[in-house]
């Protein structure tokens, strides 16, 4: 069975510092200081994600109104509306994507109804790149035995997350993932059946190991090194 990757709700922080609409500007500063973080979700009746204030909100209006006035705001008038945020069954990847697109730290973790269940920032994400590199070597053999059929011809090595896969990658594809991985080859001519060569896998297979957790990189080599973690 090929690995299970992480999701958001694995890495995501609970309890979550909040505000509701009424939390006025001083406020919110003083609890982004107090718990050292960049912004808060906004949340109406208590539960509900409406909006989220963050410190490039606070200095915005700061920059686009006299001083006296900013103390007499509120998170209703602050926030970013409506709240980008993201369900806690969604891959570590979506998270990041997310984040670089709108260039947020962090999204609101939502259920059904925008209902808050945790926050998820760029250093959560990141902690999946601490996972030791003999757990990522398992995973990769995993993944590498449910794609080739002959795995025992390729050898991995795992360094500081860096995957080295080598020796030859032919061999046919294995199991149920037959069809989607021919399909991420491009169209065939009528010989899906036949076995793919070296050539052929190289590349898929070096983007499915993309794919486990923890993987930085991934370099391949005509030498067969052991397989091995951490060294």
């Amino acid at each position: 069975m090929v690995p299970s990757h992480r999701r958001v709700e694995d890495v995501m922080t609970t309890p979550v510092v909040t505000a509701d609409r009424l939390t006025p500007y001083k406020e919110i500063v003083r609890l982004l200081a107090e718990h050292r973080i960049s912004g808060l979700p906004v949340l109406a009746d208590g539960w509900q994600v409406i909006g989220v204030v963050s410190e490039a909100d606070l200095l915005a209006v700061r920059d686009q109104a006299a001083a006296p006035r900013h103390l007499g705001l509120t998170a209703g008038d602050l926030m970013t509306a409506p709240p980008v945020t993201i369900p806690p069954d969604a891959a570590i990847p979506a998270a990041v994507r997310l984040m670089n697109a709108h260039h947020f730290r962090r999204l609101p973790v939502t259920g059904a109804d925008r209902q808050l269940i945790g926050i998820v920032s760029r250093r959560d994400v990141l902690s999946v790149f601490l996972r030791p590199d003999i757990d990522i070597a398992r995973d990769v053999r995993l993944v590498l035995d449910e794609v080739l059929a002959a795995p025992a011809t390729v050898t991995v090595t795992v360094c500081h997350g860096v995957v080295t896969l080598a020796g030859t990658l032919a061999g046919t594809l294995a199991g149920t993932l037959a069809g989607t991985l021919a399909g991420t080859l491009g169209p065939t001519t009528g010989r899906s059946q036949e076995p793919r060569t070296c050539h052929d896998l190289s590349p898929l297979t070096a983007r499915l190991m993309a794919d486990v957790d923890g993987v930085i990189d991934v370099v391949t080599r005509s030498a067969q090194p052991r397989l091995e973690g951490g060294q």
